[in-house]
């Protein structure tokens, strides 16, 4: 009896661990070069190379759905998600609610410019220049708030790809906006090259809700660990079309737990490795 009741116990034990190993995420399935549909059916990017990336190193079943940004988080509060996969910028406010993994890429602003444009290498460059952005962009409200100091003029278009058309024909000399779908225009198309980079020393993570500690400690494990093996510097190169550089969040893994200096921070003395 004692050897069935043990064998039931060790049964029960490990159908509890296998429920454990399967979760869901979510990512915005139109943001190019994260998550974007390919042809053939299905949907390719970096963030969807990560999660493929995370099936691997956690040994877990993790369904992957592709849907509109607006319903990630909410979607994550209601139980729909057990972390959230697209690129979520870490601030203040949203830490306050969320759980973050740390950081695993800058998010920061990158212009683009015609191939052959002269470096650039300070904002007031571009003054008495016409700088193109897509309407209604956290770029468009952060280009027009420098327009009297910078001296530049702000034009503003329905999509960012009619913005970057606007560089092509000449219309504007500069397009502004995230650095990772910047990289991904200028990899994409011959005429155009990355210029200026401006930091703002911001990085996004991965959402989890606040009672998902454990979850959390799994995810960035492996992110770690893909920061020291290299995994990240690959992929950053294959989708952004450049190596990060020294320092960058892709390739920095950060001693505790989520993203020093944020809300959920846990300092227990983990140090990163593999």
């Amino acid at each position: 009896m004692k050897t069935l009741i043990g064998a039931l116990a060790l049964c029960a034990l490990a159908t509890a661990a296998a429920a454990q190993d399967k979760y869901t995420t979510g990512v915005d399935g139109t943001f190019a070069p994260h998550a974007f549909p390919k042809l053939g059916g299905g949907i390719e990017g970096f963030n969807v190379d990560l999660v493929e990336e995370l099936r691997t190193r956690l040994g877990a079943e993790i369904e992957l759905v592709a849907t509109q940004w607006s319903g990630l988080l909410p979607g994550l509060a209601a139980g729909t998600y057990d972390f959230i996969s697209a690129p979520t910028t870490i601030t203040e406010e949203r830490s306050e609610n969320l759980l973050f993994t740390e950081g695993y890429l800058n998010t920061d602003f990158l212009f683009v410019v015609k191939a052959g444009t002269e470096e650039v290498t300070d904002l007031k460059q571009f003054a008495g220049k016409t700088i193109a952005v897509n309407k209604g962009a956290v770029y468009d409200s952060w280009a027009r708030g420098l327009a009297d100091e910078i001296g530049w003029t702000v034009e503003s278009y329905g999509t960012n790809a009619d913005a970057i058309q606007a560089v092509l024909s000449g219309r504007a000399v500069a397009n502004v906006a995230g650095n990772t779908a910047s990289a991904w225009a200028a990899k994409q198309n011959p005429q155009l090259e990355i210029s200026y980079l401006h930091s703002t020393g911001l990085v996004w993570g991965m959402p989890l809700r606040k009672d998902s500690e454990a979850l959390r400690q799994k995810l960035e494990t492996a992110i770690e660990c893909m920061k020291i093996d290299g995994t990240f510097a690959e992929m950053h190169e294959k989708w952004f079309g450049f190596t990060p550089p020294e320092g960058a969040a892709a390739v920095t893994p950060l001693p505790g737990w989520g993203q020093p200096g944020f809300a959920g921070y846990v300092d227990d003395g983990h140090e990163p490795s593999c």
